[in-house]
């Protein structure tokens, strides 16, 4: 029996239970939490794959929600800037977002108001929108005839659909206007209500989110990553919003000196798409272009107003943005596409416009991480693994 008991002791069997498997019970643990760490991995996969989809079924409510809180972060300096100077939170508030409100309302009757009757004389327009063009229609003419002669059996049926879809097109989309106005009129309320509260909370949220931490250390980098994020994204979005409104407004003036009709509507297009990096600003050169083929009679004239656009835009992306914002903001350009190629994706013309700050964020969320992390692994390398010091 002596002996049973030390051969037991001896393979890590506790005396009187052989029968209950407990090595194999280890064992078992172990296969469990391997188990389960490749559980969660395989849940981390198809959440991060799901994601975009998600996004993009629930964009009703994720994308308000998103503007919403990039805007906010935005108006935090504005926000800051009257609180200290004695204005409640609430009254604060308010004042951006109504501040923002005019600012937005009034740049988009500049670009809507004056787009509705090009819209309206575009049917009009187009006898000399060909008669611009005819110089180039006839130098492809003879390629045009063989290509006619070779489809036309399928020309005469795409021309059929093309009639069809022309009839049908005007009705379809005021149909669509109605049926999307009251969808449209409950996000933006929605959007203006969250950015209000996140704003006339945001000193009391901050404060308490940094004096709940437990260690001095901890608060810090806490308050660090809050005012990065916070300086980032607003420096970012001000300092393109300004850029843009100069170089809408040369592009104006310029336009207006050329004769062409309604300048400071393309030059609120010209702005507006510029938020957009590089394909915000090739789709104003295209309807500039389109603007002047339905303006003047010449093609070089007609060309003036988009080759205007190309050598200011060109100007303002060389030399006076990098200049700017510097190497603090810079970001890759792969990264860019990425972000526009992603977030178009999900939400469409808003995802791009969004795009950007959302890299913003994002980046500067993972650069203030990073940097406190490596801090603190150095100040623990350097004082000992003992206790932080309690605030």
């Amino acid at each position: 029996m002596l002996r049973v008991v030390t051969d037991a002791r001896r393979n890590g069997i506790s005396p009187g239970m052989e029968g209950d498997g407990g090595h194999h019970d280890g064992r078992s643990a172990a296969q469990i939490a391997v188990e389960l760490r490749w559980l969660r991995y395989i849940g981390g996969a198809a959440l991060l794959l799901a994601l975009p989809f998600m996004l993009s079924a629930g964009a009703e409510f994720f994308l308000p929600l998103t503007a919403a809180l990039v805007i906010a972060i935005a108006l935090v300096p504005a926000l800051e800037w009257l609180e200290r100077r004695g204005v409640p939170s609430a009254l604060a508030a308010l004042s951006c977002v109504v501040a923002f409100l005019i600012l937005i309302n009034g740049a988009l009757a500049l670009i809507i108001v004056p787009a509705s009757s090009w819209f309206s004389e575009l049917p009009a327009r187009l006898p000399r929108i060909q008669a611009n063009l005819s110089p180039l229609i006839d130098f492809y003419a003879s390629l045009q005839r063989f290509v006619d002669e070779a489809l036309q059996a399928f020309a005469t049926n795409t021309a059929a659909q093309a009639e069809a879809v022309a009839i049908e097109t005007p009705s379809s989309l005021m149909d669509y206007l109605a049926t999307s106005a009251p969808a449209a009129a409950i996000q933006t309320f929605f959007a203006l209500l969250l950015i209000y509260f996140f704003l006339a909370g945001w000193t009391a949220t901050r404060k308490r989110t940094i004096s709940s931490r437990v260690s001095f250390d901890s608060a810090m980098t806490t308050a660090r990553v809050i005012q990065n994020v916070v300086a980032a994204t607003s420096a970012y979005i001000s300092t393109i919003a300004v850029i843009n409104a100069l170089l809408g407004l040369a592009v104006a003036l310029l336009l207006w000196s050329i004769g062409m009709p309604s300048p400071f509507m393309w030059g609120g297009i010209v702005a507006l798409c510029n938020f957009v990096p590089y394909v915000g600003p090739i789709i104003a050169a295209l309807l500039l272009a389109m603007g002047g083929l339905m303006t003047f009679d010449s093609i070089a004239f007609a060309m003036a107003p988009a080759l205007i656009q190309i050598g200011l835009h060109t100007i303002e992306a060389n030399l006076i943005t990098p200049m700017v914002l510097g190497r603090r903001l810079t970001i890759n350009p792969l990264l860019i596409l990425v972000s526009l190629s992603f977030w178009g994706w999900v939400w469409g013309a808003p995802g791009a416009l969004l795009a950007v700050p959302l890299l913003i964020i994002g980046q500067t969320l993972v650069t203030s991480l990073a940097g406190a992390g490596a801090g603190q692994g150095g100040a623990v390398e350097e004082n000992g693994t003992g206790p932080p010091v309690e605030s």
